[in-house]
């Protein structure tokens, strides 16, 4: 059996104390110069800590938490819907209630607030008036009494709005426009180049539709809190009836819900972050 000399247990052992004896003598040495320059240059010193104190505190200021970096993070789409329904003191649900009053026997198809997030071809009835003689578009008769006798208020056009469609059971459609500052009827339209073919389709989808704009639009709070601004009955691509309800959350930001007209239950959901 060999067995290996074992020096270093020995002498590592007396070179750690040594190294100890050194590194505490070195200390010592390093204190004393410290001390020495503190005596010369003492003022240099504390002003130098002085200084680094008065930097580091700046550092733990972020700029997001100013208002103004909060508001310049809003889309374009985000400030329209944020400065509109600022504006706007009559609820989807009171302009729904309004709407359905104005056509006896009807049923909401549809309401939109006018100005959000609108297409290009949405319109309200008064701007889509008939040509006169000439060829020229008639203008609105501001005041004067609507198709079905109901007078618009003069200057209620010109703030925000709510545009419903209000259809009775044969399929025949109405547009009713609200004031969305005061809740008063602006003007309520008969519906005039409606086909047989689309008043029987919008009959039929009254008829299917189990569940009402009430229901539909608590279904879609329920699942996402905001303000509701869009109620629509209509198809989806798979031919499925639905209640299409938008909302708009308190980061301005737009969720649209399709909404089973028959069962209730979502069936899809999607979020516009512009």
């Amino acid at each position: 059996m060999r067995f290996e000399p074992r020096p270093n247990k020995t002498v590592s052992t007396r070179t750690r104390r040594l190294r100890g004896v050194g590194a505490l003598c070195a200390v010592l040495a390093s204190a004393a110069m410290v001390t020495g320059c503190g005596q010369d240059n003492g003022d240099e010193t504390a002003a130098a800590t002085s200084e680094a104190a008065k930097v580091i505190p700046q550092q733990t200021t972020t700029p997001y938490e100013s208002p103004s970096g909060t508001a310049a993070q809003l889309t374009e789409d985000q400030t329209e819907r944020k400065e509109l329904l600022s504006t706007v003191k009559v609820t989807y649900d009171k302009a729904a209630t309004t709407a359905v009053g104005e056509v006896s026997g009807g049923k909401l198809t549809d309401l939109d607030l006018e100005g959000l997030d609108d297409d290009e071809e949405s319109a309200s009835p008064s701007a889509s008036a008939s040509p006169s003689p000439d060829g020229s578009p008639s203008p609105s008769p501001t005041g004067s009494p609507s198709p079905t006798g109901s007078p618009s208020p003069s200057g209620s056009s010109t703030g925000p709005k709510w545009i419903a469609e209000v259809v009775e059971a044969d399929g025949t459609a109405h547009t009713v426009s609200i004031d969305a500052v005061s809740g008063d009827v602006i003007d309520s339209v008969t519906e005039a180049e409606q086909s047989d073919a689309e008043k029987q389709e919008l009959a039929d989808w009254v008829s299917k539709a189990q569940q009402t704009w009430k229901q539909a639009a608590k279904v879609a709070t329920d699942k996402q809190k905001g303000t509701v601004t869009s109620l629509n009955l209509d198809e989806n691509d798979s031919q499925t009836l639905v209640w299409q309800v938008d909302v708009v959350t308190e980061d301005w930001k737009k969720t649209a819900f399709d909404v089973d007209a028959a069962t209730g239950k979502i069936t899809d959901e999607e979020v516009d972050n512009d």
